[in-house]
């Protein structure tokens, strides 16, 4: 391909010199040599674009100094106008040329960092999803051994803490399986399902934390809502990290102030969760934030829970929205669509 281009040049920078050549001094035919200058850019090397300028202003030289027919003064002054064309034609070529590499190099920068906070941000939602499942197995498997260490041994609490280890490794065995699946571009499988159920499920699987740390639980639940259409481990993992947000929430509380309030309701075209705390709540000036990644307030978070919570929401065409609640506390608010016949 260069050498194709570079006979083109060639001819071209020819029939300029013969023409230049046979011409009278009073006609500037060497500023055609800029067309020579602007096919070499771009397709071969600065240095390369460079010597062909050269060439052409010499070509220039050489063809004013040859042709004998016009006016001298105006020969000098045409062959000026044309080395001055083809040495700023030239320099805003190579400029230009810069710019585009510059450009270029930029881009595949912010690609290279787009890729890398995408891994980081991957990283961290794996490690903040798997943490909840491992902390549970832990805690169940501790609960368990002290069962077990007990005189005599409870072998029916032991055997029910087991049963948790087992339910809880399968989670998140789920969880990276959903990973797994989000890497490879693979659609979520999406089922009918109730909200009130699901929510009786989360809280079954939280149920440990939530007596562990004293806490009051009440449930509202809606009669006769609507089915959703929606991954059940995707929405498990959102209202647990919702629950347990609440639960840290009121680590510092008194036992006799602890309490979490779940509540479902329709709306129109849509069921609603409210998740309410007594904790400590939010600044309200932090509201709009509480879900961007790698935003937090907590000492040891790492601010992926609730960013991942609204991918999942929102990858279900629902909505969620953080709010003060009164006296005190937080209020996350689910809307999710209710489940069409089509």
């Amino acid at each position: 391909m260069r050498i194709g281009y570079a006979s083109i040049i060639a001819v071209l920078t020819g029939l300029v010199f013969v023409f230049d050549t046979i011409t009278d001094l009073e006609i500037a035919t060497a500023v055609f040599y800029i067309a020579v200058i602007l096919v070499a850019i771009g397709r071969f090397r600065r240095r390369g674009v460079i010597i062909l300028s050269m060439i052409c202003i010499a070509l220039t030289l050489c063809s004013a100094a040859l042709t004998k027919t016009g006016s001298h003064d105006a020969g000098l002054i045409n062959s000026g106008i044309s080395i001055v064309a083809i040495a700023i034609t030239t320099w805003l070529g190579l400029r230009m040329i810069a710019a585009e590499g510059a450009a270029h190099e930029a881009r595949a920068q912010l690609i290279r960092i787009a890729r890398v906070n995408s891994l980081g941000e991957l990283a961290a939602s794996i490690a903040h999803e798997v943490n909840q499942p491992l902390s549970a197995i832990a805690t169940s498997g501790n609960a368990c051994l002290r069962w077990l260490a007990a005189h005599p041994p409870n072998l029916d609490r032991a055997r029910l803490a087991a049963g948790r280890i087992v339910d809880d490794a399968d989670r998140a065995g789920k969880v990276v399986a959903r990973v797994r699946q989000h890497i490879r571009g693979e659609v979520a499988q999406k089922r009918e399902m109730s909200l009130n159920e699901l929510v009786i499920e989360s809280v079954a699987l939280a149920r440990s934390e939530i007596d562990r740390n004293g806490i009051a639980l009440r449930l509202d639940l809606a009669e006769d809502l609507p089915l959703i259409l929606g991954d059940a481990v995707q929405l498990q993992q959102v209202l647990g990290n919702l629950t347990l947000n609440a639960v840290e929430a009121m680590a510092d509380l008194p036992a006799s102030r602890r309490s979490l309030d779940l509540r479902t309701w329709r709306d129109g075209a849509a069921v609603r969760l409210c998740v309410k705390d007594d904790g400590i709540g939010a600044v309200e000036e932090n509201l709009p934030f509480l879900f961007d990644a790698f935003w937090t307030t907590k000492k040891e978070g790492i601010g992926m829970g609730l960013a991942i919570c609204r991918t999942i929401v929102e990858d279900h065409g629902g909505t969620i929205q953080a709010r003060l609640s009164e006296p005190v506390g937080l209020e996350i608010h689910i809307s999710l669509p209710v489940r069409t016949e089509s």
